[in-house]
């Protein structure tokens, strides 16, 4: 199952893109156009959901082939480092909410610091270039309209990293470390299933997460109380 919803995540991103980028008129009187954003943000979500498991090694039972899909969700999503991320999300379950930790912020807690943090430890010269060279692609190769790129394929990645880092991050980890986080210093949703899915593919239920990491996206919600 897990290799199916991988497989299913990736076509569906990849299918919709195709469309947005192809057929969808850009315009601010479009409603339209804001909810086809929606969907590609959270479909880019879905990506990084799908490399986050395979770091885990529950994507398939292949390591090869687990590690396959892992490369190429998080490489889709914006040219990430498949290598890297697994080694700084080893260290975030090792060092939860430490100094030792890459995703947290260990200063001021202001979202947007933290996010801004966040998102200058992953971003490297390669990525940049990576996605700079699709960009032309898509714009100079394929004759795509710029406007389709930048409104359907930029700005859906950069919503995806908000909605993975406020859900994932900055909500379950934040301070203060209560006693009932323990001993994850994470927080978790309340019970709602369908909000869990839609909020960030049950990722919200984060305790859960931490305290059984070998559980995959698409069965958290049965380790829910």
């Amino acid at each position: 199952m897990g290799v199916f919803f991988a497989i299913l995540i990736i076509l569906l991103w990849g299918g919709h893109l195709v469309y947005v980028l192809t057929s969808v008129e850009i315009a601010f009187s479009n409603p339209w156009m804001y909810l086809h954003i929606l969907i590609q943000a959270y479909l880019y979500t879905g990506l990084f959901i799908t490399g986050h498991d395979a770091m885990h090694g529950t994507v398939s039972s292949s390591k090869k082939l687990n590690e396959f899909l892992g490369f190429l969700a998080v490489f889709l999503f914006a040219g990430l480092s498949y290598k890297k991320l697994k080694i700084n999300h080893g260290k975030h379950h090792k060092y939860v909410a430490t100094e030792k930790d890459p995703d947290y912020y260990t200063g001021n807690q202001n979202f947007f610091i933290w996010w801004g943090s966040f998102m200058w430890h992953y971003l490297t010269v390669m990525q940049i270039l990576i996605m700079a060279a699709l960009f032309n692609v898509f714009v100079h190769l394929f004759q795509l309209p710029e406007a389709n790129v930048i409104v359907f394929w930029v700005v859906p990645a950069f919503l995806g990293t908000l909605q993975l880092f406020y859900v994932g991050t900055f909500l379950p980890h934040r301070r203060p470390h209560e006693g009932f986080m323990q001993p994850h210093k994470a927080r978790t949703q309340k019970k709602n299933h369908l909000w869990a899915m839609l909020s960030c593919y049950f990722f919200g239920y984060h305790y859960e997460h931490h305290e059984s990491p070998s559980t995959p996206w698409w069965q958290l919600y049965k380790s829910k109380e």
